[in-house]
């Protein structure tokens, strides 16, 4: 990819230091294993790994190879590289530091490359098709949402980061490439959390947010203004400042391997990630090559306890994280205490002080109290615990693609194989093994050449592919002034906060609509982000009337949208409520309006758990209507302990047909 002159200067971006830090010293040493930048939207992350590609210097690479192979570094050269090689002296070319984008719908063929056994079976040539990650060799590639993608994805990418070597196999015909890249990968924790040993492989992670002075702010839109105006002058302006970037970054490489550390150095490494309980071996290890490229950047040949402090701060606080709902934060005083007593113990350095803390590690805020003025009040939620399957009949069977756990056929190379067929479903996908078996029988009179095996049209079979499909369970929670009887939306919210913990384990995403006084809004549209879910139910008021039409109506307009977004996956509807519609939409009955909409929401074919808080000898609720309607699951206020609720809520996952 040709980068162009009009990309915005790395040296021009307004603050953001440990962001730009992390990023120069991975291009100092691609060892690091890669920077994740975790922060909400515009806050520079694109700008920043797109001007670090302009920075710096461009490769030499051999003319006409797909993986950019070092002319000097014959012994890394690709297959195709060798055998030209043997017949010639291979010209070469200067090309701009690669820059590759990783799409976020990517399949693994495409992001790995692929092999045509076509091809291979019928001429015994071995084909590959070059992807994404051999045209990010000896570059960067940058992974935008990298949470969005699917974890297995994520999971073959930093395989390959880590080992520089990207290995494809295909019923027994395998194909190996360097994949030596910077690996760039950014997320919205708004949009939910990577898992945690998949942020474990990352090396450094930084957070990234808004500035908050006045004047860097305007700065950051009058720098733009610049930018916009005149590109070509905007970037001679700040050519010498790239100029210097990288000279630094040129001369730290070359210094890295002469860079040395004492054995106390090793020691205060593992101390800290002691200290800090971190799980696991890698953040010694990235501390340490993390601290010797400090050390490099700084011109300095041999680690010091700073350079220790800083690569603590990139390397450890995306690691420290033990289950939802808490924030990954380093202990900074213990971080401290820790490089005191090493000085102390080793005199020849002297005590270091440090002036502030980063404005990353602060002591988080207050909990916020509950809103005053109009009965509102706002509960605690009850603890979560593990979600407890229920022992369900026998006779009834899970209907396919249904259900969390369920699959659905794919057409795109994606997913389990799980069955050969004639004709593909989508691309071909050669199933060799059936392949084979069909063209066995047709050996002896066929003409085999110099093959092995003759196969001819009629013989190809194609892979059936099944993958998991999605489950969106939104919850409908009734905050009227009624729920906050009896402690029921302690119990609700405990329930709730239960059901996150499990999507948070399987990947699903879940939305919330809160109905009371006189309207329903989508509190928190849906999202893999549990904690996000968390902070939503914990400062949720009750009071107020029940708005139950309106909730209905927004519940329908919410499924309808996210269903033509994804038509091959499971919707789950829980409402939680009294069940006393008393605020109607069009000024008639409220109760008519809300059997109305049930039969909308019915032909959406949703699933619908209803929960009816409504206890006492007369019961004024609508809900038991209400699930007939909806063809839904009901059950009343005594049965609404927390573990019921979830044991529900599982059984209509896995079991109930939409």
């Amino acid at each position: 990819m040709t980068l162009s002159r009009s990309v915005y200067p790395f040296g021009a971006i307004v603050g953001q230091e440990r962001l730009k830090k992390a990023l120069i010293l991975n291009a100092i040493n691609p060892r690091l294993g890669g920077v994740l930048i975790r922060g909400e939207k515009g806050t520079a992350k694109s700008t920043a790994a797109r001007g670090l590609a302009e920075l710096l210097p461009p490769i030499r690479v051999v003319a006409g190879c797909p993986f950019h192979c070092d002319p000097g570094e014959p012994e890394q050269w690709c297959d195709f590289c060798r055998k030209r090689g043997e017949q010639e002296s291979l010209p070469s070319r200067q090309r701009p530091m690669p820059l590759v984008d990783l799409p976020l719908g990517t399949t693994e063929d495409r992001l790995l490359g692929t092999i045509d056994l076509e091809k291979a079976i019928k001429t015994g040539e071995k084909h590959f098709e070059p992807g994404i990650l051999a045209a990010a060799h000896r570059g960067i590639l940058y992974v935008d949402e990298v949470n969005l993608l699917d974890d297995h994805l994520v999971d073959v990418l930093l395989d390959a980061a880590a080992m520089g070597v990207n290995v494809v196999e295909r019923e027994g015909v395998s194909f190996t490439h360097s994949a030596r890249f910077i690996l760039v990968g950014t997320m919205n924790p708004e949009e939910g959390e990577l898992r945690p040993q998949l942020l474990d492989r990352f090396g450094l992670c930084v957070e990234v947010a808004g500035l908050k002075e006045p004047q860097a702010r305007r700065e950051v839109v009058e720098r733009l203004l610049d930018f916009e105006s005149g590109p070509e002058g905007f970037i001679d302006q700040w050519q010498p400042e790239q100029e210097g970037l990288r000279q630094s970054i040129t001369r730290a490489r070359e210094r890295l391997a002469a860079v040395r550390f004492a054995p106390e150095i090793l020691d205060l490494i593992t101390d800290i990630c002691l200290d800090q309980g971190v799980d696991g071996h890698r953040a010694d290890i990235y501390m340490l090559k993390t601290a010797r490229t400090l050390a490099a950047y700084h011109e300095r040949e041999e680690v010091s306890a700073d350079d220790v402090r800083e690569a603590a701060e990139l390397v450890l606080p995306h690691r420290l994280r033990r289950k939802p709902f808490t924030e990954p934060r380093m202990d900074q005083e213990k971080l401290e205490e820790s490089i005191r007593k090493h000085q102390e113990e080793h005199q020849h350095e002297p005590p270091q002080q440090t002036d502030s803390p980063p404005p990353e590690e602060a002591s988080p805020p207050p909990p916020s109290e509950a809103p005053p003025g109009g009965g509102e009040v706002t509960f605690a939620a009850g603890s979560p615990f593990p979600v407890r399957p229920l022992d369900l009949p026998h006779d009834r069977q899970p209907k396919e693609s249904q259900g969390r756990r369920t699959r659905a056929q794919t057409n795109d190379r994606s997913g389990r194989y799980v069955r050969p067929a004639m004709t593909p479903a989508g691309p071909p996908d050669l199933a060799l093994d059936a392949t084979l078996r069909a063209a066995a029988p047709y050996q002896k009179i066929r003409d085999k050449g110099n093959l092995a095996v003759a196969v001819a049209e009629p013989d190809l079979r194609h892979k059936v592919r099944e993958k998991r499909i999605g489950h969106h369970i939104l919850f409908m929670v009734d905050a009227s002034g009624s729920m906050g009887a009896n402690q029921r939306m302690v119990e609700t919210k405990g329930a709730i906060l239960s059901l996150l913990l499990d999507a948070y384990q399987k990947r699903e995403e879940v939305g919330l609509v809160v109905f009371r006084g006189e309207q329903a809004h989508l509190a928190l549209p849906f999202t893999h982000s549990v904690e996000q879910a968390q902070r939503c139910l914990e400062e949720l008021p009750t009071g107020g009337k029940t708005p139950l039409p309106q909730a209905l109506h927004l519940a329908y307009e919410i499924l309808q949208k996210q269903k033509a977004r994804h038509p091959q996956d499971a919707f789950l509807l829980v409402l939680i409520s009294d069940g006393k519609a008393n605020i109607s939409l069009g000024g008639g009955s409220a109760v008519e309006e809300a059997l109305d909409l049930a039969n909308r929401l019915k032909d959406l074919k949703i699933a619908s758990l209803l929960l009816d808080t409504e206890a006492g000898f007369l019961n004024l609720s609508c809900l038991p209507e209400l699930a007939e309607k909806l063809g839904a699951k009901y059950y009343k206020i005594q049965e609404l302990r927390a573990p019921e609720v979830v044991a529900r809520i599982e059984d209509l996952i896995k079991f109930n047909s939409v």
